[in-house]
């Protein structure tokens, strides 16, 4: 009976954890540039304070948690869409606009911690450009690493203004295909380079 009880007993914590964090994220929509402390977070998830400082750690350590909850959402997202390059930046962008106030908050506070993500949409990218490679849509002679970084390095921009809110989603979102939309044209294959540069003549017509 232990294997069966231990899987209970760590069922009901990743519950706890995510209560904890849908109540970290509620407060944050109830007051986005509210101090977020440990003592709320637990009232409002109906848990300990002990609770929350357990499973998720100290009040630095709710963004890490965050972050890794947008991460596990990308991948259950990327898992059923079949996580292609377009996929992969369309996904993120979505998340990060389906729940404005949340993410403008978490971005912010990222940055203000230099938090370090161990998983990140750029890993995402990473293996969807290696994968595209591997089906010979791009040549194989590119460094697809280097290419993610690019295109992860136009994208935080656009990121960073859309949580300025100096462009709205739909200027988020072109700008995040258009830089990945240039790569993906200059590293296509012969084969594939109409279909991979059709994206930015469409672009150019309008």
């Amino acid at each position: 009976m232990r294997p069966v009880e231990g899987g209970l007993r760590e069922r009901h914590k990743a519950q706890r954890r995510s209560r904890i964090l849908e109540a970290t994220r509620e407060l944050l929509r109830d007051g986005p540039d509210s101090v977020i402390g440990t003592e709320r977070i637990a009232e409002r998830a109906e848990v300990a304070p002990a609770t929350v400082y357990n499973l998720i750690g100290p009040r630095d350590k709710i963004w890490e948690a965050l972050a890794d909850g947008f991460t596990d959402e990308l991948e259950r997202r990327l898992e059923a869409s079949g996580g292609g390059p377009r996929e992969v930046v369309t996904t993120t962008v979505e998340l990060f606009v389906g729940d404005p106030v949340v993410s403008r908050r978490m971005v912010r506070e990222w940055e203000a911690s230099g938090l370090v993500f161990a998983r990140s949409p750029l890993v995402q990218l990473r293996r969807a450009l290696a994968d595209a490679r591997t089906q010979g849509l791009l040549r194989d002679d590119v460094d697809t690493d280097a290419l993610a970084s690019a295109v992860g390095t136009s994208c935080v921009g656009a990121l960073h203004q859309w949580v300025a809110a100096l462009i709205d989603d739909d200027r988020f979102l072109a700008r995040a295909l258009f830089a990945l939309d240039v790569v993906l044209a200059a590293a296509a294959t012969d084969a594939h380079r109409d279909e991979l540069l059709s994206p930015l003549r469409t672009r150019g017509a309008r």
